[in-house]
């Protein structure tokens, strides 16, 4: 999959894990705090991942936030996220000529670590297309995103 990404967005790849950033990002990792980025895993980002003494693959039936432990939300490290179980949006979107993913919305919270009061509320996009094995992710609502996706070509 290749995407035109706008002037400005910034590419950070390590191995089957790239992060696009697309505001200020110090640390330029998947669920890193305050790096305003989307996401793309590749298989082995997604596949048989050790989790709480187990592991998990990614299928989109459950959000991917392979931890179980936790973790700190997106727009304040302060704060811990606190993952939704249900999703509140589903369907199939384009992504470039003849590809369509599985798209999934899930509703996230940020809690206070010390006695879950909430601070923010955001939403989990995934776009997830399990022939290319490619999994992307945004938890920013990055403008733009959806129609990057949808303008992607494939060689």
């Amino acid at each position: 999959m290749n995407l035109k990404l706008p002037a400005g967005w910034k590419v950070h790849r390590n191995g089957d894990k790239v992060v696009v950033a697309t505001g200020k990002c110090k640390k330029p990792e998947p669920f890193a705090p305050n790096c305003q980025a989307f996401w793309l895993f590749g298989p082995t980002a997604y596949t048989n991942l050790p989790v709480g003494g187990g592991s998990i693959t990614y299928t989109g039936k459950y959000q991917f936030h392979p931890f179980s432990g936790v973790i700190p939300c997106p727009f304040n490290a302060k704060n811990s996220w606190y993952p939704a179980e249900k999703a509140t949006s589903t369907g199939l979107r384009q992504v470039g000529r003849g590809h369509k993913a599985k798209y999934t919305a899930w509703p996230n919270q940020c809690v206070t670590n010390n006695g879950g009061r909430r601070t923010a509320s955001f939403t989990q996009q995934e776009w997830f297309l399990p022939k290319s094995q490619i999994l992307v992710v945004d938890v920013w609502n990055t403008p733009g995103l959806s129609n990057v996706l949808k303008r992607a070509t494939w060689s």
